[in-house]
């Protein structure tokens, strides 16, 4: 069973691999996103530099910059491997970074490199399960992605946290770095080889450092730095306190969707002229931006969870102006929520599988955005709905009822998402496209953080929580248009 042989992957054998790379795939995040604010806050760091922590996220962000690196060599087996092992190493130097003559500086270096490889590690992941499931498989196992994902935060966030506030940050970090090296141990025996490989490893440094790449990385450190200078003058503070409430990580995500808009209209004469030439890199971009009903298709990614995502910024401030602690909104968000959403990530896997995308989309999208007016009217009644007369609050009860079926819909339109994201891509460039897909839907997130207080406090929570299921109209609107809900991008170009 060569990496050039193609072989076929039992759906007897496939959860297993799907649980174990996707829970190595959510893991380094947790330890990463979850944990650096408390690991910086626990060592002495001023405000202002926890404060930085969000910039580890970055990688995670623009990570479609050198995806189409992971279609165009060796195989995403390889590719896998190889960060997985830089993680487990990685993460067991950052247990020793107090030892640093500068313990702070060398921690928030390793955490940034952790980022990058951890960036590329979900690249070569997302890949993979595209390449040896078929259309059918990756449905049904949608679910066990999620699911695997999902604990490997609560173990990140939670357990190696807990190993840290009982021992040592130290502790908390060794038992990480061994559990991803059990995992790289596991995945270097049991993952299946089945791609072909593309162009040999060795060749990658040559390519990397060819001048066509050294003049743009050179001409990108030249235009930050004129926006430095640019941000630096006093004259655009004003501008500055606008600009500042989005995050750099998010400013690239919607500077990205401009520019894929821009390079969408010229897509079919681009990708001529790049399939006459040596460019994988610029291809895999162009040629997502290619297909049919791709205005659509981008509209419908973007739109997809703005609803959701403006609801559940304000779902605990609401919540909590009728009596519900942060203590109750963690055990029913964190647990009731979390066995929720897992259950609805594999129903709505299995269900997908067996009765197809176009029949599932239409329930599941309306289980998804049906509780928005549910939350609408309790804010109506300013919460009397879920009211319990005994002790003049909100029910914990009934509001743990609540978010569990919220969360069961946000798993159901979870696997509706990710499987038509899958069906977009296209075989010779799957990494890429799914970095592309997943950039894209971060914007909404992006969107919602931004206004979502500004508009709450300005509409009251009965008319914003009104506005987020308005939010949720455009994507519907878009379903009847949608291509691949019955089958997937074409094999060969067009």
């Amino acid at each position: 069973m060569g990496e050039g042989r193609p072989v076929k992957t039992t759906k007897k054998g496939a959860p297993v691999w799907v649980m174990s790379t996707y829970f190595a795939e959510g893991f380094p995040l947790g330890l990463i996103r979850m944990l650096s604010s408390a690991y910086f806050k626990d060592h002495g760091a001023s405000l202002q530099a926890i404060g930085l922590t969000s910039l580890f996220g970055l990688p995670w962000t623009i990570k479609f910059l050198w995806a189409p690196i992971a279609d165009a060599f060796s195989t995403k087996r390889r590719w896998l491997l190889l960060m997985e092992g830089i993680l487990a190493v990685g993460t067991a130097v950052l247990a020793f970074a107090e030892v640093f003559p500068s313990p702070l500086q060398a921690a928030a270096l390793i955490f940034l490199i952790l980022a990058f490889f951890s960036a590329s590690h979900d690249i070569a992941i997302d890949g993979f399960y595209l390449e040896h499931l078929d259309r059918k498989e990756q449905a049904q196992l949608v679910g066990f992605q999620a699911m695997s994902y999902r604990i490997a935060l609560i173990v990140a966030g939670g357990g190696v946290a807990w190993l840290a506030g009982k021992f040592s940050w130290r502790v908390g970090y060794l038992v990480a770095a061994l559990l991803l090296a059990a995992l790289w141990f596991f995945h270097s025996f049991f993952l299946p080889k089945r791609e072909v490989a593309k162009r040999p490893m060795a060749e990658l440094a040559p390519w990397v450092l060819r001048p066509r790449t050294l003049a743009v990385l050179l001409l990108s450190a030249l235009i930050g730095g004129v926006l430095r200078v640019l941000l630096s003058r006093p004259e655009l503070s004003t501008f500055l306190g606008i600009v500042g409430r989005i995050s750099l990580p998010n400013w690239i995500v919607i500077c990205l969707f401009f520019v894929l808009a821009i390079v969408a209209i010229r897509a079919q004469s681009l990708k001529k002229r790049l399939y006459a030439s040596s460019s994988p890199y610029a291809l895999a971009f162009v040629d997502y931006l290619a297909q049919d009903r791709i205005a659509i298709i981008l509209a419908f990614i973007i739109s997809f969870r703005l609803g959701e995502a403006l609801l559940q910024n304000m779902a605990y401030p609401f919540l909590k102006d009728i009596g519900i602690t942060l203590e109750q909104y963690g055990v029913a968000h964190n647990t009731y929520g979390v066995i929720a959403s897992i259950l609805g990530g594999l129903v709505g896997g299995a269900a997908i599988s067996k009765w197809g995308l176009r029949r599932c989309i239409w329930p599941f999208v309306l289980a998804l955005n049906g509780l928005n007016i549910l939350y609408m009217l309790m804010a109506w009644k300013y919460g009397y709905i879920l009211l319990d007369p005994s002790a003049g609050k909100a029910s914990f009860a009934l509001v743990a009822l609540l978010l569990s079926a919220e969360s069961f819909g946000s798993g159901l339109g979870t696997a509706i998402f990710m499987v038509f994201i899958m069906r977009t891509t296209r075989p010779e460039f799957k990494a890429s496209h799914m970095a592309i897909a997943t950039g894209l839907m971060n914007i909404a997130g992006t969107l919602a953080g931004v206004v979502s207080g500004y508009l709450a406090a300005r509409l009251g929570f009965m008319l914003f929580f009104g506005l987020t299921f308005v939010a949720t109209i455009p994507s519907m609107l878009l379903i009847p248009f949608l291509p691949y809900l019955d089958e997937g991008r074409k094999l060969r170009p067009n």
